[in-house]
């Protein structure tokens, strides 16, 4: 029992260090995000099992996490209202043309990184853009002006 309650503060603090790192730091892992994920992986099997390399705990843990992934994606269609918190929110990051320097700070992404993503999308200057909006999952929506079909590089509206 000990290995399934070590599983699920285990779960949650890597949920919420996910949540802390940002939702621009998802979209795509650097070089030392990856060997930092990586290593976490095995500090976390350590952590929860406590070298212990029996097959039951390695199920043990592995199936907490599992059951906790269910739950959270269970609690999250059941109740609309958790969705916020535990997948957060798609944040405004252009308007109008404008970049929302304030909002772009507070989600940890550079005017760099957000015109990387502009451009891979055919977009040379903002201007082009009516809204922009960082999606849950680290990808960027854009909106051209006067598109009103939808989305360059996210999901049609």
């Amino acid at each position: 029992m000990e290995i399934v309650v070590r599983a699920v503060l285990v779960f949650v603090f890597l949920w919420a260090i996910t949540r802390i790192t940002g939702r621009s730091s998802l979209g795509e892992l650097s070089s030392f995000q990856l060997i930092l994920y990586t290593a976490m992986g095995d500090l976390v099997q350590q952590a929860v099992t406590q070298q212990d390399s029996s097959l039951t705990s390695g199920v043990l843990a592995i199936a907490s996490f599992t059951v906790l992934t269910v739950l959270l994606s269970w609690l999250n269609v059941r109740f609309p209202r958790w969705r916020g918190l535990v997948h957060g929110k798609p944040v405004l990051v252009v308007r109008d043309g404008e970049p929302l320097m304030d909002v772009l700070r507070r989600e940890r992404m550079s005017m760099d990184d957000l015109m990387a993503t502009a451009r891979q999308q055919g977009i040379r200057r903002l201007s082009e853009v009516d809204v922009a909006v960082l999606e849950t999952d680290g990808r960027v929506s854009f909106f051209r002006v006067g598109d009103g079909r939808g989305a360059v590089g996210g999901v049609p509206a």
